[in-house]
Parts: C-alpha cells; sequence; structure tokens
C-alpha cells in the first residue's frame, strides 16, 4: 500500500503513549524510505522507516482515516452506476 502525502493515521489506543498521546497524525512526507508526520494536536513530528508504518498498519495498530473527498467520489461512483 502506498502512503502519500497528506494521509491522516488514526493511532491505537494500545500504542498512543509511543507518539505523545496524540490520536492521530499526518504523513508529511514519504520518499519511499522515510515517512515523516506530524501528531495531531501540535503533539510533536516525527519519522520512520516506510516498513515499520506498514507494519503497524498490518497489525492494526494504525488505520487510515479516509478524507471526505475520497467519500464523496465513491458515493458519486455508485450513484452513477
Amino acid at each position: 500500500m502506498s502512503i502519500e502525502e497528506g494521509t491522516k493515521l488514526q493511532i491505537s489506543q494500545g500504542i498512543q503513549s509511543y507518539f505523545n498521546s496524540a490520536d492521530s497524525m499526518t504523513v508529511i512526507t514519504n520518499n519511499g524510505t522515510t515517512v515523516q508526520f506530524l501528531l495531531s494536536d501540535g503533539k510533536g513530528h516525527g519519522a520512520m522507516p516506510v516498513d515499520h508504518l506498514n507494519y503497524l498498519m498490518k497489525r492494526s495498530n494504525l488505520t487510515i482515516i479516509p478524507n471526505k473527498r475520497t467519500l464523496l467520489n465513491s458515493d458519486t461512483e455508485e450513484q452513477i452506476s
């Protein structure tokens, strides 16, 4: 799965302590090797290898929060069909 800039991720309760108790993060940059992110509520920033981010997503410690534009586009396509 490709993580793009601007992707927002929900942080599960079990690992929030590792992320300054933030409940979400937003990806700032992804150079293919490392992902930089901002934590919600101004709780900081950081970086991690893409492989580790994918591992956390596989374990459901991080989940993608779909943005509103994506949801609107998918609803429109369903109505057209």
